[in-house]
């Protein structure tokens, strides 16, 4: 049994919430395996159910991914996948007040329509104060398949354009799903960790 004082160190590396896809699930792809594997070094990760995965809202996904934020703060870093990119971006511009996230990693990013994916329109009518977001978030990374079917890389790079992203381009990932392959994705861990690693007290 895990007592007040393990809980307390088990939380002492920080956090990281990740959020998912359309479709998808806490148990789908990659996020159980980051889950464990962040476990490992003392971070805390939550990977919240976004509501009705198969026909999502942007209203209600936004809430959710805000709920489970909280107040961000230098021990939090969010991983958005594919959907949870656009739902991270727009849930962190709501955000009112002072804060500052550790890092933000955006995984298969996009935030204009999807020509494949037009029910998905909703999460890309609002605009994005991506200034905001800039000023906020001390880290901020984009990872792109040079072969994704789902998102265009065009649409990645603008958006790592707009926050000012550092891009990891993957060869052939196609859209970082376990069918492609990802289980695991330990580009992700690996700055997840880096950014937890900063001074909190770090402008």
């Amino acid at each position: 049994m895990m007592t007040e004082v393990d809980a307390e160190d088990a939380r002492s590396g920080g956090r990281v919430v990740v959020l998912h896809g359309y479709g998808a699930s806490p148990k789908d792809h990659w996020f159980p395996w980051l889950g464990l594997e962040l476990a490992d070094h003392g971070i805390e990760v939550t990977t919240p159910h976004l509501p009705n995965s198969d026909q999502p809202t942007a209203g209600r996904w936004i809430d959710a991914a805000r709920s489970a934020i909280g107040r961000p703060d230098l021990s939090t870093v969010v991983v958005g996948h594919s959907l949870g990119t656009i739902t991270a971006l727009r849930a962190l511009d709501g955000i009112a007040g002072s804060w500052n996230l550790a890092g933000l990693i955006l995984v298969a990013g996009f935030d204009r329509p999807l020509p494949s994916l037009p029910e998905l329109d909703d999460f890309t009518r609002s605009t994005t104060d991506y200034r905001a977001i800039v000023s906020h978030v001390r880290a901020r990374h984009i990872l792109i398949s040079s072969d994704d079917g789902s998102v265009p890389p065009a649409y990645s790079r603008d958006v790592a354009a707009k926050i000012g992203a550092t891009i990891h381009l993957i060869p052939n990932a196609g859209h970082f799903l376990r069918s492609d392959g990802f289980v695991r994705l330990p580009l992700v861990a690996e700055i997840a960790r880096a950014a937890l690693r900063r001074p909190r007290d770090e402008a």
